[in-house]
């Protein structure tokens, strides 16, 4: 997430750091309305990836598969995406995928209004008919570009203020209506957030109803580990259900080809394609 919405170098300063397929049902933590259908097995991945703001082009995808990362995220849409993605298509995604690279759908929907991410805010009065409809947009982009029901869509939720009562329940309420449309739909729920804050709210809320089931936290400690720095309680999110984004910044050179991406530690669903 090198350069979307705001800089690192921001999100450091105004937030800090502080803080293979296996059977359906399978990452469902939390999760209170998947039993309605018949899910799909969930594609997991276990491993390193990595995140970037555009989608690489398909030559640096080739250049870049030597096994070191195994997947990929990739930003399908939402109001608040940093950057045009003239590379990520339908037949990206298929090309990508037949060489092995697993991908990750990722969501940048409405924004807390207590925080400094995004332009276009979460509002408590219309949190949760807008988290319905931006679920809706994000199933049919991810549809679009050939990641199948019983994929993950992981919704981007940037720092925000926790203790603000009101914002953080206008979040909350967001989420739930996202995830639950995600869900009745046949998508899994997913998402992205910090360990002080967004990816906090989620872990320690008290009603578990509709959040997501899968949980993708920021943590820049520069440990590659889904495990042992887990901040939250060791039963959550159990089962393949983690994802850590341990580094930022990181530019580097496969084949040519030179990408500043941030490193995920992944044991997670990921896209179901093909």
């Amino acid at each position: 997430m090198s350069s979307h919405r705001q800089s690192k170098k921001r999100r450091y300063i105004t937030w800090g750091v502080a803080g293979a397929a296996v059977a359906a049902g399978a990452g469902i933590t939390a999760q209170t309305s998947m039993a309605a259908t018949t899910w799909p097995a969930q594609k997991t991945f276990t491993g390193r990836a990595f995140d970037t703001c555009a989608a690489p082009s398909l030559a640096a995808m080739k250049a870049w598969n030597t096994g070191f990362y195994g997947a990929a995220a990739v930003y399908i849409g939402g109001k608040n995406r940093g950057c045009n993605q003239p590379n990520l298509t339908a037949s990206w995604v298929k090309s990508v995928s037949t060489l092995g690279w697993k991908l990750v759908p990722l969501y940048v929907g409405s924004q807390p209004s207590c925080g400094s991410g995004g332009s276009v805010k979460i509002s408590a009065s219309t949190a949760a008919a807008v988290g319905t409809s931006e679920a809706d947009d994000a199933v049919a982009k991810a549809a679009a570009l050939g990641m199948k029901a019983g994929s993950p869509i992981y919704l981007d939720m940037e720092a925000y203020d926790t203790t603000n009562t009101s914002c953080n329940n206008a979040v909350l309420t967001y989420v739930r209506a996202f995830d639950k449309e995600l869900r009745a739909k046949t998508y899994r729920a997913g998402l992205y957030g910090f360990t002080s804050s967004s990816a906090k709210a989620i872990a320690n809320a008290t009603d578990k109803t509709d959040l997501p089931g899968n949980l993708w936290y920021a943590l820049w400690d520069k440990q590659n580990t889904t495990t042992a720095d887990w901040p939250f309680g060791s039963t959550q999110f159990t089962g393949h259900s983690r994802a850590h984004q341990y580094m930022v910044n990181s530019k580097e050179s496969r084949g040519g080809y030179t990408i500043t991406v941030d490193r995920d530690a992944w044991d997670a669903p990921v896209a179901i394609t093909g």
